[in-house]
């Protein structure tokens, strides 16, 4: 049995493997993912959300994170939830995705 910090540490790994078709950033730094939970017993939980609410690829991402997160070893289940609140935004990307992707960083 793994404590859940460590469970959800993995996931994080796994889900920055997970990129979008259309942005070549992994979808972790994108922001997309909005929660990750895991309990004792490798039960893991992840709320994420999409770039826009009509984007195609919506079906292969959820299976693509549901698949990594399953694979792991310490996992026993994977659940995958597409919430649209909040509304993504580029602000919510990490400063290393803003570079990638050319954004100016807010630096104050």
């Amino acid at each position: 049995m793994s404590d859940r910090f460590e469970i959800e540490s993995r996931v994080v790994e796994a889900l920055k493997t997970v990129f979008d078709p259309e942005i070549p950033v992994n979808i972790y730094d994108l922001g997309l993912i909005y929660r990750i939970e895991a309990d004792e017993d490798g039960n893991v939980s992840v709320d994420m959300t999409l770039t826009s609410p009509g984007c195609s690829f919506a079906d292969f991402l959820m299976e693509d994170v549901r698949s990594r997160i399953g694979g792991l070893k310490s996992v026993k289940s994977a659940a995958v939830n597409l919430v649209f609140e909040p509304e993504w935004n580029k602000d919510m990307m990490s400063d290393e995705a803003k570079l990638e992707l050319g954004f100016d960083l807010d630096l104050e």
